[in-house]
């Protein structure tokens, strides 16, 4: 049993500057996410694509940001547990919760805070036979490093923004890229559109439209694809094929739990800490709803930091917690370090 002050179920931006805030306010954290590593979508979608609305930074990849939080929150000792997701939670006599992972670990705690982002994704996959086999296998539908595609023969299938965008970045890392799209037109930026139509026109890509991959070949590993082009069937030899149709987001077993939920997101109350209709149980960043709610980091940051506040009076009723920047308290982790600022010295001058 992990006993812990805040449960945050998710390790998105928003729950990892959850720990910040709470041990600012001496109350310990444990993270618990689904995924492998820390960073939510920011790790798990778009680790090296750059983020231009964070306070502070005009441009960060979103893997720095999260290298950063890291490194923030790293006086605080949270507690990890990766790779297991919240199955199913129980409210105790005393007001406080267990949650029990899917691999059957419990997890005990007075406050939980759901930052689990739009909630666990999963891949639109095409309807090609056999497509599961070949998964980890030359069938991507993340691109997490890019250096994997390198001096490879890419097939990249999709029309959105994300296809685009891989394409033309792809363009200077693999050896051969193919763009198919089932249509002639696509559903992106138009300097992206643009963009692609320029490296077609140096040999960088190939774009075929209208098509679409019917069936994968290949022993043990993806070796080509077949292609459907207006009634046409023709074979590509390739490396890797890169289905990007977009993701499709579900809460998982939290829908039950018997929170108030509309349109797969978690209402709350946001004229005062975020709090769901469960007292004790609060939602933040992406995985809430309320009016006037913006899908963005920063937001999640300003709801991580109140939700913080009012966990601090549960878990200490009656007790008053004074309101200090750090600039003058500093910051004391609980690994015995502290970070303050540089004290004026006082002298005289004669």
């Amino acid at each position: 049993m992990v006993k812990t002050d805040i449960l945050i179920i998710g390790a998105g931006p928003t729950g990892l500057f959850a720990v910040f805030e709470a041990g600012l306010l001496k109350l310990k954290c444990h993270i618990l996410d689904a995924l492998p590593q820390p960073g939510g979508q920011l790790s798990e979608l778009y680790p090296k694509k750059p983020i231009y609305d964070i306070p502070g930074f005009p441009e960060v990849l979103a893997g720095d940001l999260v290298d950063g939080l890291m490194e923030q929150i790293k006086q605080f000792e949270p507690g990890f547990t990766l790779g297991e997701r919240a199955e199913t939670i129980e409210k105790q006599e005393d007001g406080s919760f267990i949650v029990t992972s899917n691999k059957g670990k419990k997890f005990h705690a007075p406050v939980i805070a759901i930052a689990g982002g739009l909630g666990s994704f999963e891949p639109r996959k095409p309807l090609i036979e056999d497509i599961e086999f070949y998964e980890d296998k030359g069938v991507k539908y993340f691109i997490k490093n890019p250096e994997k595609f390198r001096d490879k023969r890419v097939v990249i299938a999709g029309g959105g923004d994300s296809a685009l965008d891989w394409s033309i970045f792809l363009a200077n890392v693999a050896s051969e890229v193919t763009l198919i799209h089932r249509r002639n037109e696509f559903r992106g930026a138009l300097d992206s559109v643009e963009k692609v139509q320029e490296l077609k026109s140096q040999g960088k890509i190939k774009l075929i439209t209208p098509a679409e991959v019917v069936g994968i070949k290949g022993a043990e590993h993806v070796e080509s694809i077949d292609l459907d082009e207006n009634g046409a069937h023709r074979n590509i030899p390739c490396d890797y094929f890169i289905p990007l149709f977009g993701l499709t987001p579900k809460l998982g077993p939290i829908a039950d739990w018997g929170l108030e939920i509309e349109k797969n997101a978690i209402k709350v109350n946001n004229a005062l800490d975020y709090q769901t209709n469960i007292p004790g149980i609060f939602a933040i960043g992406d995985v809430n709803t309320y009016p006037g709610k913006l899908k963005l980091i920063l937001c999640g940051f300003h709801e991580a930091t109140l939700m913080c506040q009012a966990a601090y009076q549960i878990i200490n009723p009656g007790k008053k917690y004074v309101l200090k920047y750090t600039t003058v308290s500093g910051v004391d982790g609980f690994d015995g370090t502290r970070k303050e600022a540089p004290k004026a010295v006082v002298k005289a001058i004669v």
